[in-house]
């Protein structure tokens, strides 16, 4: 008889025999969420502004508790419209604090909206939130040679991480520490962190390199 072949590290096996990154083991939901969603290239600024202010409410939690949340955060948010968000007013933000269905934490709320204006700020500068984020894609000689457990293994960070935390942090922007704009570029696709042999990491690259830049 033969043996079996050992789990690759990081990764498991669906009833199909498709192969995933091993956090969105969960839920279905989470599963759908790696494979349509994470690590795929966003290039629409309302996608993008809605990631940010979602990355800055998961502060202290897990990314599922968000993602369990995200209509209730899109239907309290204005669908995370950046004009419409940038004109809420205390008012909004004592609305906010009494909806249970979204992380009622009065400091990530009034972010939400101070980085709604930051945002208006930075797409009359770049002309598109796009433009501007994708400024900080690390080129790929500069990534791991090999995505793999091991080589993810302690990489919170990247020195186009911290730069980009640094640069909206002068901007006036707030909850965008390098660990959080790292877990954004990561969700964004401007690294693609799904490991070697997870089914969706060739169709994302794909996707990633039959987009124009949009800087």
């Amino acid at each position: 008889m033969l043996a079996s072949s050992p789990v690759p590290a990081g990764l498991f096996s669906d009833e199909h025999g498709a192969w995933r990154c091993l956090w969105c083991r969960a839920t279905p939901e989470y599963q759908r969420y790696h494979d349509e969603e994470w690590g795929r290239p966003v290039h629409d600024d309302r996608r993008l502004f809605e990631k940010i202010c979602l990355e800055g409410f998961q502060a202290g939690l897990s990314w599922l508790t968000i993602l369990n949340k995200r209509e209730a955060f899109r239907a309290a948010f204005a669908q995370f419209d950046i004009d419409a968000v940038a004109r809420f007013d205390e008012a909004d933000v004592q609305r906010l604090l009494l909806n249970a269905g979204i992380v009622r934490h009065r400091g990530k709320i009034v972010s939400t909206l101070n980085n709604a204006r930051c945002a208006q700020a930075l797409r009359e500068e770049f002309g598109s939130l796009a433009a501007y984020f994708w400024r900080f894609e690390p080129p790929a000689h500069q990534r791991p040679p090999e995505i793999t457990h091991a080589s993810l293994q302690g990489l919170t960070t990247s020195p186009e991480s911290v730069a980009l935390s640094k640069d909206l942090r002068r901007r006036g922007w707030s909850f965008v520490g390098p660990t959080t704009m790292y877990a954004f570029m990561q969700a964004m696709g401007l690294v693609n962190d799904h490991l070697q042999g997870c089914h969706v990491r060739e169709p994302a690259l794909s996707q990633r390199s039959s987009q124009p830049s949009a800087a």
